[in-house]
């Protein structure tokens, strides 16, 4: 299997339909599966999904937990069951806007052995229907490291395609932080650089439900400080006999 879409849903149902929409129109010229983890909706979003299950049985798996497992498990849980050589991420209100994402960003992959991580710009939707471009501070740059995404989550989720293989577990520490993307996106850069393709082929939707944007500012700058104690203590402790 050359890739697996992780997909992360949960109360979803007003967008779940435009997320699968967007990964199924995905022009490639490999296999591919669809692993989502439906986290016990309280809507109608798993009935949806058992109905785009059952339309294409050879491409998608539905993960069907008995109780909700809570973002992290959810998302560890889903990550166990991809059996691609590459995984791309999605989450159930966010969508992909280029039939052609994917092959590029494996293409990228296949092109280079020494990257882990392959990304591109995301567009960010407000409410209001108003839009903003989400670039990474440097965007003039190719390639990224590790000490580029320790100043900052430089990537929007749905934006990233990782390689397989270099993460057997995660840090017990990644269940107190708000968000599992950048701490992924820090183990995996430990093992390569991070390719950058400057352009927008995602949307990811601002509003009061999202798990970050349903935050107030002061909420978001002590999640990242205590992201950062933890991120400090974990590259010391790993780093400092070598």
């Amino acid at each position: 299997m050359k890739l697996s879409v992780l997909i992360l849903a949960y109360n979803h149902e007003k967008f779940i339909n435009q997320a699968l929409d967007s990964v199924l129109m995905q022009q490639v010229d490999f296999d591919y599966e669809i692993v989502i983890g439906e986290d016990c909706s309280t809507d109608n979003t798993r009935d949806i999904l058992s109905g785009y299950q059952q339309e294409h049985p050879e491409k998608i798996r539905l993960l069907l937990p008995e109780k909700n497992l809570g973002m992290h498990d959810n998302f560890i849980q889903t990550f166990k069951e991809c059996r691609g050589k590459y995984i791309a991420l999605l989450e159930g209100d966010d969508y992909w806007t280029s039939p052609d994402k994917l092959q590029k960003q494996i293409d990228f992959l296949d092109r280079h052995a020494d990257y882990t991580i392959c990304f591109h710009n995301a567009l960010y939707l407000y409410q209001d229907g108003s839009t903003k471009c989400f670039l990474p501070p440097d965007n003039w740059k190719n390639t990224f490291t590790l000490e580029d995404i320790l100043s900052s989550n430089i990537m929007s989720f749905a934006s990233i395609v990782f390689r397989q293989g270099f993460i057997q577990e995660f840090p017990d520490w990644m269940y107190d932080i708000n968000f599992v993307d950048w701490i992924l996106q820090i183990l995996l850069a430990q093992h390569g650089n991070i390719g950058y393709i400057n352009e927008t082929m995602n949307v990811y939707r601002i509003h009061p439900n999202g798990n970050w944007s349903s935050k107030t500012q002061i909420e978001m700058r002590l999640e990242i400080l205590k992201a950062y104690h933890y991120i400090e203590n974990y590259l010391d402790s790993k780093y400092q006999n070598k």
